[in-house]
């Protein structure tokens, strides 16, 4: 195998980890769409529906070429043991949030949850920059979006 394939293989296993960890979170999600979700009282900026599943394709795509290029670099071990470490711990509670959130039927839990991941997206992000800008600056619409994310859960907590 050349090295070339060996590195499409690497950015493959990267977009595909970050999507599976999106299809973990939508086993949880995608039932309530209809059910429990529908009837929530929501704030009036609230996105269609059929606005979530591009939009988090496309972060959880982004996710994954940024985790591809820490890989990619020349980085000490322990930084990339690090770097490795708080990539986990941000998506682990990407998955967590849709437990909560949808999952349980908690907007509460799902608020206390976005926090955390908000928080360990600008870790991740931070960590990362000091391995490769670039990687870090793909997670900035993600950090958008979980922030915009935030706030709706926040508003759909206090409105139910």
């Amino acid at each position: 195998m050349s090295l070339r394939q060996i590195k499409f293989l690497r950015l493959f296993g990267c977009i595909f980890l970050c999507q599976l960890a999106g299809l973990f979170g939508s086993i949880f999600t995608y039932p309530q769409i209809a059910g429990w979700y529908a009837y929530l009282e929501k704030p009036s900026f609230t996105p269609p529906n059929w606005v979530f599943g591009p939009a988090w394709s496309t972060l959880y795509t982004l996710m994954g070429i940024s985790l591809y290029l820490v890989l990619e670099s020349n980085t000490k071990k322990e930084k990339l043991k690090l770097a490795l470490y708080v990539f986990a711990v941000q998506l682990f509670l990407n998955i967590l949030w849709s437990l909560l959130f949808f999952g349980l039927e908690s907007p509460f839990l799902g608020l206390i949850c976005i926090i955390l991941m908000w928080l360990s997206i600008v870790l991740t992000i931070n960590v990362f920059s000091r391995i490769s800008f670039k990687a870090a600056m793909l997670l900035l619409p993600y950090l958008a979006w979980v922030t915009f994310a935030m706030i709706l859960n926040y508003y759909v907590w206090i409105m139910n």
